[in-house]
């Protein structure tokens, strides 16, 4: 997601704080922003529901096998 996006949705105004000063080494704007050169999994967020996007999440960690592919396995009963 671009900064822009980011700083429309800041709902604590860090992104305020940090164009005025207030927070140094903010992140994207007074410190350097490095997006990953491979990364595993990317979210559009900004162009996806919530929904979709858990969804998404769900789905990658269950290709990987890092949980169960149903919440019913391995609860006992």
């Amino acid at each position: 997601m671009h900064h822009g996006e980011c700083e429309r949705r800041d709902p604590k105004g860090l992104y305020k704080k940090a164009r005025t000063g207030e927070i140094k080494y903010f992140t994207g704007i007074s410190a350097p922003y490095e997006p990953p050169l491979q990364a595993e999994l990317v979210l559009k967020t900004d162009e996806r529901t919530v929904a979709d996007s858990v969804s998404e999440v769900i789905a990658f960690i269950q290709r990987r096998q890092l949980i169960n592919s149903s919440p019913e396995e391995g609860m006992d009963t």
